[in-house]
């Protein structure tokens, strides 16, 4: 398939796409997965869901009780798409970064942003200075909308490595606030007529090296998740509430949260962070029915005792992480809800493989979505059989294509999307998960780099080495893990470990930090000097056997 010509004055993104011949094979089985030429995701999304609901829907709410409906939403994403190209000069193809936790003014922020065909670089407000340098140095944004209270970090980045990056607040109090200067503005913007397959997100990945690489997603990828895991397994309608705890910047939170709901008419209710006892509440008190959350969520709140809180969802839909089918058994009887399981990646952009109601087999993820191929490979690149493990492979309307990346070797092979997850899939067709095959470590949900961890460890000036792996945990699936040598004369104890982990925590996103420190006098290496993380993670299985 050749691409369309593009609508994007910059080229930048279209000239970063890899070579063709990297790109895995792309598949438009369903009827719903055909788009014209010209398409924009926002006004797909937006646009035409008021025309057919309604602007008086509501749209977005926060946990204060402020609620934007759906003729409001328009509105502000109307008025942000005017203050870029007006007051800010953005032209087609610029990239916009947006830093912010859930909020209806990010989302407004990001519909803007795709109405005045920018390339939206999504990010988390947890992230520290050293995690967004990389990612600006390699999308080149010009603008960046920040929420003020996470400005600082982007103001650092600005000035140590992109001094041509125009940053604008919002919700502040100074004339030049973006929500000033939206105010200021008719509302009235037309969205430019993008090409289907031009570059409409830069989404960041949780790298194992701990150097992010950004994928990209067209246009009409935005509608295909839509169309796929959010039409065939979420089955949104317009009157339900839905909840994620998952950021914005992730995928996973921007489908279950702008995506899903703006395409079917319902409603998201924005968290910037919760407990699973809070969330339990939130879910209680704003009446959601379809809940998005990570598996230690849903086993916290059976086990804390709030499962009745639940008794109003319709659909609950669990990924980040492999469900335990003990969690899922404890959700179901004291809910009597079906855990939607799935595994997705943010190279895919969504889910690909999963399963709903009847459909569900214990201790299964699921098949793959309607739209998408799914099989196992082994280490040669071949399928293989009924129950044998390998590397869980994909083919869809959306695949992996990573912006000026050498690692796109790495991803792509012999046309398949090969995650970094073990496999076994049955004679029906089930997917069953039996590890990580990569160094992440994915923890409640959030996938954390070893690497990056063992980086700010490293900087600490009582380390002198240090080595990170994902140890089991039955509450959060994994937990960061650190083995630590410490200088000379230094005194390995509760107290340099509590030390340790807040440094962590000042250096990095703080979810990153090593939950368990273990001091030790030697790493193991292999006769050439390598690190040998399997041999550190070998020791929880001994421990687990005495």
């Amino acid at each position: 398939m050749e691409l369309s010509p593009s609508a994007h004055e910059d080229t930048f993104a279209r000239d970063s796409l890899p070579p063709r011949d990297q790109w895995p094979t792309m598949e438009f089985t369903l009827p719903e997965l055909q788009y014209p030429d010209r398409f924009n995701a926002a006004a797909w999304l937006l646009d035409d869901t008021v025309d057919r609901v309604g602007a008086d829907r509501p749209a977005l709410h926060a946990p204060d009780g402020t609620t934007w409906s759906y003729g409001e939403l328009q509105v502000r994403a109307n008025q942000v798409a005017q203050v870029l190209t007006e007051d800010l000069g953005l032209v087609t193809g610029n990239r916009v970064l947006l830093r912010a936790p859930n909020h209806p003014w990010v989302v407004a922020c990001w519909f803007g942003a795709l109405k005045a065909g920018a390339v939206v670089v999504t990010t988390m407000a947890a992230l520290r200075a050293v995690e967004i340098t990389p990612i600006v140095v390699a999308s080149k944004p010009t603008i960046a909308l920040v929420d003020h209270r996470f400005v600082a970090d982007v103001h650092a980045v600005r000035d140590n490595s992109a001094p041509d990056l125009t940053v604008v607040e919002f919700g502040g109090s100074g004339p030049d606030d973006l929500v000033a200067r939206c105010a200021a503005k008719s509302g009235e913007f037309t969205a430019v007529a993008t090409a289907a397959d031009d570059v409409a997100l830069l989404g960041p990945t949780s790298g194992t090296t701990g150097v992010p690489k950004l994928t990209m997603h067209f246009h009409r990828d935005i509608a295909s998740i839509a169309e796929t895991f959010g039409k065939h397994l979420v089955q949104m309608t317009a009157d339900d509430v839905v909840a994620c705890t998952a950021p914005l910047a992730f995928t996973f939170g921007l489908g279950a949260l702008v995506v899903f709901p703006i395409r079917a008419g319902a409603s998201a209710l924005l968290t910037e962070k919760a407990t699973p006892a809070e969330l339990a509440q939130l879910v209680h008190d704003h009446e959601v029915t379809t809940l998005f959350t990570a598996p230690t969520a849903y086993r916290a709140i059976v086990v804390d005792g709030n499962a009745g809180l639940l008794a109003g969802v319709r659909t609950a839909v669990s990924a980040g992480e492999h469900l335990n089918p003990d969690t899922w058994q404890a959700v179901y009887d004291q809910t009597g809800l079906r855990i939607i399981d799935g595994i997705g990646s943010t190279e895919l952009l969504h889910v690909f493989v999963s399963a709903r109601g009847d459909d569900i087999r214990r201790g299964a993820t699921g098949k793959a979505v309607p739209g998408f191929r799914a099989t196992i490979l082994d280490a040669d690149g071949q399928e293989v059989g009924p129950d044998a493990p390998g590397r869980l492979a994909i083919i869809g309307p959306t695949g992996c294509r990573y912006l000026n990346d050498e690692r796109q070797h790495a991803y792509v092979l012999n046309g398949w999307n090969v995650t970094g997850d073990t496999f076994t899939r049955d004679a029906e067709g089930y997917f069953y998960y039996q590890a990580r095959s990569d160094n992440m470590i994915v923890s409640s949900g959030y996938n954390i780099g070893g690497p990056e961890v063992e980086a700010a460890i490293d900087l600490h000036p009582d380390v002198a080495e240090c080595a990170v792996v994902g140890r089991p945990d039955t509450e959060r699936g994994s937990i960061v893990c650190a083995f630590v040598v410490l200088r000379s004369g230094v005194v390995g104890d509760a107290a340099k470990a509590r030390e340790i982990q807040d440094f962590v925590k000042a250096q990095i996103a703080p979810y990153k930090y090593p939950r368990d420190v273990r001091f030790v006098d030697v790493l193991p290496r292999n006769p050439s000097g390598k690190l040998q993380h399997f041999r550190l993670r070998q020791q929880f299985s001994q421990e687990g056997q005495s």
